[in-house]
């Protein structure tokens, strides 16, 4: 038998006006958050590009949030970088304290 966690729900949601029934194994009211963080955006374009069919919109959210996510993932690069910087300077004062009470 299946664990709960696994089995996928029916989530309804609207995008661009368009009714879609998508599954979820996760919680579904973050795929509705999801949704309507896509919606929006759409809906935003569609503000500017009157004249836009829904691929178009499409496409230029999906760019959109592929330089968001190239962004935050320039991002994330950094700051574990920064991590690593601080945790070899900090094992360096760790060693250097230990060596002094000796």
């Amino acid at each position: 038998m299946e664990s709960g966690a696994s089995q996928k729900q029916s989530v309804r949601v609207t995008i661009l006006s368009r009714p879609y029934t998508l599954l979820t194994s996760g919680d579904p009211r973050e795929l509705q958050d999801v949704a309507a963080s896509v919606d929006e955006l759409m809906l935003s374009i569609a503000a500017k590009a009157p004249s836009a069919d829904s691929t178009r919109i499409a496409v230029l959210a999906c760019l959109h949030l592929a330089d968001q996510l190239r962004s935050l993932e320039h991002d994330l690069a950094a700051l574990k970088s920064r991590i690593d910087r601080k945790s070899v300077e900090f094992a360096e004062l760790l060693e250097q304290a230990i060596a002094d009470e000796r």
